[in-house]
C-alpha cells in the first residue's frame, strides 16, 4: 500500500473546500482516507491552509508522498511563516 497525502473536495457547489488526507493511493480523490490531518480553504481571504504538523511528520517519516498540491502548500506556508527568534 502507497501513502499519499493529498487534498479531497468537500463545500457545494462553486464553493470548494478541502481537507488535507493522508489516503492509499489507489483510492479515488474524495474517497476512503486514512486520516484527516488538515484544511485548505482558497475562498477564504487570506487563504486558511492549516494542517497538524506532528501528524504530516509522522507520515512523511512513514513513507507517505505529498501531491504535487499539498508540496506547494507546504512550501508557501513554511515560506510565509515568520522567522522564530533565537532562544536566549
Amino acid at each position: 500500500m502507497s501513502v499519499t497525502i493529498r487534498l479531497t473536495r468537500a463545500g457545494g457547489k462553486k464553493v470548494p473546500f478541502y481537507r488535507v488526507v493522508a489516503a492509499d493511493s489507489r483510492s479515488p480523490r474524495d474517497g476512503r482516507f486514512i486520516e484527516q490531518l488538515g484544511v485548505y480553504d482558497p475562498l477564504r481571504d487570506p487563504v486558511e491552509f492549516r494542517v497538524d504538523g506532528p501528524r504530516l511528520q509522522h507520515w512523511l517519516s512513514v513513507g507517505a508522498v505529498p501531491s504535487e498540491t499539498v508540496s506547494q502548500l507546504l512550501r508557501r506556508q513554511r515560506r510565509a511563516a515568520p522567522a522564530s527568534p533565537p532562544a536566549a
